[in-house]
């Protein structure tokens, strides 16, 4: 087994991080994600990786800007979590830890809070832990990735106490989602007070050009002192985190680009507060002092720009995570031993318990289906866009919904294994993955501030010794220059705006673009993969056929089948209304409904019964179909599902129901022939249908009846062959 194989995956129910240990060679390693502050800059995330990796016991360490978390692979004999903690501290950045207090119930000696206090303090995750016996509270410090309420709750009732409520146990991604919200809308504030002070102050500074001075004349000094005056908000408030973080990085003597900037716009207030107070300093024959407000504050607002729109990206790369865990329902109905049903979270389902699910509910977790028989709508996690129906023995997938009737199932899969955490874990890995070109800012940034500043120095140094006269002048003026062109904007706002222009043109004309890596490969695409289900066809399903025998029309038969339909929640009964209303067709009123699961409907109108249903109602209700049999077969080759419909023992016809190709799509897949590209399909769905599809729009390659996991394999393998794939899809599950 390789070391890919065996890399612990992230927890759901640890929301998105967690700690697991497995064997490599012998000895314990563990991996261990931590939410790291203070993350500015891809030169952030090389100082961290390089300072992780200079710990002894640290085999491995992957950091995120983008979700702002540290991934560590380290031997628990030759480090501990909170050595690593110590070791991010110390290079200037936060792991945050929160603090969670909850009753205690059962304890009744020093001993139980010794036994409690103990426990707590062991688990993984934890700083440190606090019993008190007189209020029977505790208290704990820990990581919120890494342990939670739900695990608080468990630790204390395994050792035989009760925790009837946790007081402040806020969802660890909605707490995540306020801050992040928060710090956005901080970032949003300060821009635009520092763009409400910078267009004044820019005005001041061009004031003769303008040919303001016309209007209203201003002295040098005056002029200087009002710029001074916009300018100290914008240095001291607008860009103080800046200078907070060139402070953090000095105290662990080592620089970033927070470094450059406040250094570089420091450098320029200084020169100008010096120039406007005491400007004698600074002049000379020839030489006329100028001042450099106006360009410390459009740096500042202009880097704090970048840092608003790579914030806003960041926000948004995590949305799909947060969308694939709004999908997981909160709780699951379980059967006891007495066959009770009782409502528990999600999360306490064990591998084992029995679990009933009702129509148009949500199945919690993934199993096997022990009772009952009912259609499942697979489609975000399959493609496939007609309900599946499922039997005893039949496998279900958790996030899935329960379209028509209820049963049981047993649970097999809980927490990470289910299908929605490995989708979860996949799209997390594909986000942290770096682009090439972010890769190499990450060696230049580690060179580039302390090369400029070495270069600004040697400035100062040869004006100073051979310069002309004044020497000192003129030496500070070029060290302040090389400091503010050295400024890097560029770098600090190429990388997020371009992404985010890519991203919002894409958007523009429907296409969602995972990030910079996409956007960096694209123009060297030569293979593109599409989804078929919401890509190339519409997603939904509607009336293809009607075929009608004895005596039945058309209109007649689609009356009596949506009649039957009326008010079901089935896809294939909502195309049939939806076509009868269309078409502006009265339905009638049916008798005696019942549901047959797995097989279709019944009712009455004038004593006759109504069957509407699969080939096997037929069959079990004796119907022949005679020369429908094979219409039925050719329509089923074409992918279509062809649904029977009798009066009583007479056959009326069959309706076909199919999810329709978008009228574009043809047009769409011949351009990107055109181009070169050779178009694949893939999908969820049953190879039959896929077929059929990609024949009607020009698909010559196709691979079917494929699992999301099992698309990321596919994929790998177009390009090991040596394919560059784009991959075109419309949901989630495709991402």
């Amino acid at each position: 087994m390789n070391k890919q194989s065996i890399h612990s995956v992230i927890s759901l129910a640890g929301m998105l991080s967690g700690v697991e240990a497995v064997i490599d060679g012998g000895i314990n390693k563990r991996t261990i994600t931590l939410p790291v502050h203070g993350l500015s800059c891809a030169s952030c995330v090389s100082k961290m990786e390089k300072g992780l990796l200079a710990v002894e016991g640290v085999a491995a360490a992957k950091v995120n800007l983008a979700t702002e978390r540290a991934t560590i692979e380290y031997y628990e004999t030759k480090v501990q979590p909170a050595d690593l903690i110590k070791a991010i501290n110390d290079l200037g950045y936060e792991v945050a830890s929160e603090t969670l207090t909850f009753p205690v119930e059962g304890m009744s000696c020093a001993s139980c809070l010794n036994k409690v206090q103990k426990a707590l303090s062991g688990a993984d995750g934890v700083l440190s832990a606090t019993v008190n016996f007189a209020a029977e509270q505790a208290t704990v410090e820990f990581l919120p990735g890494i342990f939670n309420s739900n695990q608080v709750k468990e630790t204390v009732e395994n050792l035989g106490y009760v925790v009837p409520e946790i007081l402040n146990g806020e969802n660890p991604i909605e707490r995540e989602k306020k801050c992040s919200d928060q710090a956005l809308q901080s970032l949003q504030i300060k821009f635009f007070m520092g763009l409400s002070l910078v267009i004044p102050l820019l005005i001041l500074a061009q004031w003769e050009n303008l040919g303001l001075s016309l209007v209203i004349p201003l002295s040098s000094q005056t002029n200087f002192i009002l710029q001074m005056l916009l300018q100290v908000p914008i240095q001291f408030w607008v860009g103080r985190q800046f200078f907070e973080g060139a402070w953090r990085a000095l105290k662990h003597k080592t620089s970033d680009m927070n470094t450059l900037i406040a250094v570089g716009t420091g450098a320029a207030f200084v020169y100008s507060v010096l120039v406007t107070f005491v400007p004698s300093l600074f002049t000379a024959e020839g030489l006329t002092a100028e001042v450099y407000y106006d360009t410390a504050g459009v740096i500042i607002v202009l880097i704090l720009l970048g840092r608003f729109l790579e914030m806003r990206a960041k926000g948004q790369t995590s949305e799909a995570i947060k969308k694939l865990i709004g999908l997981q329902p909160k709780t699951a109905r379980v059967l006891n031993d007495n066959g009770e049903e009782k409502e528990i979270p999600v999360e306490d389902v064990a591998i084992g318990d029995l679990v009933m699910v009702r129509p148009g509910e949500k199945i919690p977790v993934d199993g096997v289906v022990r009772d009952g028989v009912s259609s499942v709508d697979e489609a975000m996690v399959t493609g496939e866009s007609i309900p599946v129906t499922k039997h005893p023995g039949d496998e279900v997938i958790g996030v899935t919904i329960n379209k028509t009737g209820s049963f049981t199932f047993e649970a097999t899969k809980i927490g990470k294994d289910t299908m929605l955490s490995q989708i979860i874990n996949m799209v997390q890995d594909a986000q942290g993955s770096k682009p090439p070109i972010a890769r190499l800012a990450d060696v230049i940034s580690s060179y580039f501030v302390p090369v400029v500043m070495v270069i600004a120095l040697i400035t100062f140094a040869v004006w100073i010794t051979f310069g002309p006269e004044p020497a000192l002048t003129y030496a500070l003026l070029n060290f302040v220059a090389v400091m503010i062109i050295a400024c890097p904007c560029a770098l600090g706002l190429a990388t997020p705006t371009s992404i985010m222009v890519g991203l919002g043109k894409g958007a523009e004309n429907g296409v969602l673009i995972r990030g910079g890596e996409a956007l960096e490969t694209a123009h060297k695409l030569n293979t593109i993969v599409l989804d078929k289900t919401g890509t190339i066809t519409l997603g939904e399903p509607s009336v293809t056929d009607i075929v009608t025998r004895n005596g039945f029309s058309a209109d007649v038969l689609l009356a009596l089948a949506a009649s039957a339909e009326k008010g079901s929640e089935h896809p294939l009964g909502e195309a049939i209304v939806k076509e009868a209303l269309r078409r502006e067709i009265e339905l009638v009123t049916l008798k005696n409904f019942n549901a047959i699961p797995g097989y279709g409907i019944s009712s009455e109108i004038d004593q006759k019964e109504i069957l509407l249903g699969n080939r096997s109602l037929m069959d079990k209700r004796n119907i022949s179909l005679g020369s429908l049999e094979d219409r039925a077969t050719e329509l089923a080759l074409q992918g279509k599902t062809p649904m029977f419909i009798a009066e009583g023992t007479k056959l009326a016809g069959i309706i076909a129901v199919a999810d329709t190709i978008k009228k574009s799509s043809p047009a769409a897949i011949k351009a990107l022939q055109k181009l070169g590209l050779e178009v694949v399909m893939l999908t969820g769905d049953n190879r039959r249908t896929a077929e059929a599809i990609a024949k009607s729009v020009g698909v010559d390659r196709v691979v079917a009846e494929v699992l999301p996991d099992e698309k990321a394999a596919e994929i790998s393998k177009l390009q090991q062959g040596g394919k560059i794939v784009g991959m075109v899809g419309d949901g989630i599950n495709d991402a």
